[in-house]
């Protein structure tokens, strides 16, 4: 039985997200891939909040990418051919998280694919997230426009060194989750999150995946060190899969 409701599938691709306010892994499961993430952010000499690919060194994390809990959720929204293209854990410390700056995804990945109609983005929480220490926000519908013009920004405040221009702030919408509670974005969306000003840390385990039906630029040059991994359905352009 689908964990996504009809009305639920007509409001993503309607405002390009879906708010899941239940658990996403069971307690346990959630408890194992927290003290994973611990020990993975305790071994590393990387800002908290630049942990990106961790599952290409560590293949515990693909029992949580692959786990089938996870993967239910994005097939009522990019089809049944699903593949995982990439993961994240953004960890912002107190009072020093840089913010994320307004951006599409998909304006990080151009060449990678040949368009972008599937990308659906699993934002995990580990922690607790709200405004007040940062969470997530987004400007509704945004996924159907047109790509946004961007400026930079300085990296040493944000996450990204650029940002989209012209966002129209009087629609955000701000994604407070619970630990273990998660959001589900189109990779078109506009999105960003607040500094971390507050007294507690704010983590999120980003967990990407794409349609199979989209194919994969094998010329670009940045794809040619990129794995990616098979997680059900048919695979039609013989995207390079990792199983």
């Amino acid at each position: 039985m689908s964990r996504i409701t009809p009305d639920q599938i007509d409001f993503y691709q309607k405002n390009g997200y879906h708010l899941h306010y239940k658990p996403v892994l069971t307690p346990a499961r959630f408890q194992r891939l927290k003290t994973l993430f611990e020990e993975l952010l305790a071994q590393s000499d990387k800002r908290p909040d630049e942990l990106n690919v961790p599952h290409f060194d560590e293949p515990r994390l693909l029992d949580f990418l692959l786990d089938d809990d996870v993967v239910d959720l994005v097939e009522p929204f990019i089809g049944p051919d699903i593949g995982l293209w990439a993961s994240h854990f953004i960890c912002k410390k107190p009072h020093i998280g840089r913010a994320t700056p307004w951006h599409e995804d998909s304006y990080y990945w151009k060449g990678r694919f040949h368009t972008f109609p599937a990308i659906a983005t699993v934002w995990l929480a580990i922690d607790p997230s709200d405004r007040g220490n940062g969470c997530m926000k987004v400007i509704p519908g945004t996924h159907s426009d047109d790509d946004a013009e961007y400026a930079d920004v300085d990296p040493l405040k944000n996450t990204f060194s650029q940002q989209a221009l012209n966002v129209n702030e009087r629609k955000t919408m701000y994604f407070e989750l619970e630990s273990n509670q998660c959001s589900v974005h189109d990779a078109r969306l506009l999105h960003g999150a607040g500094a971390n000003t507050s007294n507690r840390r704010r983590c999120g385990y980003t967990m990407r995946y794409f349609s199979q039906q989209m194919k994969f630029n094998m010329d670009f040059e940045r794809n040619r060190t990129h794995r990616m991994w098979h997680c059900r359905g048919r695979n039609p352009y013989n995207n390079p899969m990792g199983n």
